[in-house]
């Protein structure tokens, strides 16, 4: 039987990786993409990411309130760690403050002063993931972990992160090696499940 770990590893190997040549949001190229919403949309997937994300909050003793990260790819990742916990709150963080209405850049959960995490599906540059970081710091969190699905380990996304981040811990669940790895050894079974 699989750990949740295990089996969140297994679906996004299977749905989330594909091999080929991509152009990435960064703006650079890769022989591989990585779309972490095909897992953690997926109603499988969302369990498996609130109970990881959750496990290793937990193991990590951040005693967070609160959740949230850049819309959109940290919105699954906060509904399915809200949700699984029955706990924690979820925030989302826009990319600008919107110009009607609150003119709000934090959506959901808003306290003032309170501990939350940070969260990402994809790190790369680090970008969305620092972003959400600062604005959750300007609005008055206090962020006190930072987590991403999965780090490509490149671009010097993790560095980027780490400075941006600390003194709050950088903690990624996998890195794109491990999905990699993955997917490759599930295609050989199945062509040597194919073949026999």
């Amino acid at each position: 039987m699989l750990s949740p770990r295990q089996e969140l590893l297994r679906l996004l190997a299977t749905k989330s990786f594909r091999l080929g040549q991509f152009k990435l949001a960064s703006g650079g190229t890769s022989d591989y993409y990585i779309d972490c919403r095909t897992t953690t949309l997926d109603a499988r997937g969302a369990q498996l990411t609130g109970q990881v994300f959750l496990d290793e909050i937990r193991a990590r003793g951040w005693n967070a309130r609160a959740i949230g990260g850049l819309t959109m790819g940290a919105d699954p990742i906060v509904v399915a760690v809200a949700v699984v916990s029955g706990k924690l709150n979820g925030f989302l963080v826009r990319k600008a403050e919107k110009q009607h209405g609150t003119a709000q850049r934090i959506e959901g959960f808003r306290e003032r002063g309170t501990r939350v995490v940070i969260v990402d599906d994809v790190c790369t540059t680090g970008g969305s993931t620092i972003q959400a970081t600062e604005a959750a710091r300007e609005f008055g969190f206090e962020v006190v972990g930072v987590m991403c699905l999965v780090e490509r380990e490149e671009a010097g996304g993790r560095s980027h992160v780490e400075k941006a981040a600390a003194p709050a811990p950088f903690v990624t669940v996998f890195t794109a090696n491990d999905v990699r790895r993955e997917h490759i050894a599930i295609s050989s079974k199945s062509v040597v499940g194919h073949s026999s």
